[in-house]
């Protein structure tokens, strides 16, 4: 089983942890108050989930998944993280995070800061344009008609793959929009953004997306 280390335990991150738990993989989940708030979460995660700070879950991840606010990515450790898959979920929302002015002119893309900022991790995009409570309802088997489809993207291909071979065990179908600087795609308000698509519907709202809203 792998160890997933989740920075960042809000609805996104909460909603991967329980997800990944139920396929029977570990979650080391940390967050920017400290591992005393996280009580009542691991508690209803079980025995397969720990609290820790955003270093030790980074250390302790196989993968990991960074899930926090745009503004807070310089606090994500670099070290630790170093050759590791790292799920970005993040984006761009300015009225929490400020103005960033290269993703307000369309010239950077929120997993490309993250990637810009981990050097040496092969950062990949995923569960960012899906609402947190879909991840742990809407999946469906392999093979179902109309099942779900969801995004993802790298510049590595073992990232593309792992995450490809996530989303089907937890019930979706993948589009890869890879290279990473393609991710701007299934950003804020393009049209693949929390629509619920099935891999034909997803590729031609890919396709339709302005660089810039």
């Amino acid at each position: 089983m792998t160890t997933f280390g989740i920075i960042g335990a809000g609805n996104i991150g909460s909603q991967v942890a329980r997800a990944v738990i139920a396929l029977g993989h570990d979650v080391v989940i940390a967050n920017s108050r400290g591992p005393e708030t996280l009580t009542d979460l691991v508690t209803e995660l079980g025995p397969k989930a720990r609290a820790a700070t955003a270093q030790e879950a980074a250390e302790a991840a196989d993968v990991a998944v960074v899930t926090v606010p745009l503004k807070a990515l310089e606090q994500v450790p670099v070290e630790p993280l170093a050759g590791k898959v790292v799920i970005d979920t993040n984006n761009y929302y300015f009225e929490r995070d400020g103005h960033i002015e290269a993703l307000d002119r369309g010239e950077a893309t929120t997993a490309g800061l993250l990637q810009e900022h981990l050097p040496t991790s092969k950062v990949v995009k995923a569960f960012n344009h899906i609402m947190a409570a879909d991840i742990t309802t809407d999946g469906t088997p392999a093979g179902t008609p109309d099942r779900r489809a969801l995004a993802t993207s790298s510049d590595f291909p073992e990232a593309v793959a792992l995450v490809t071979d996530l989303y089907d065990a937890i019930g979706f179908d993948t589009v890869d929009v890879s290279p990473l600087s393609e991710s701007w795609r299934v950003e804020r308000d393009r049209p693949a953004y929390v629509v619920r698509q099935n891999r034909e519907e997803l590729v031609a709202n890919l396709a339709l997306a302005p660089r810039t809203v």
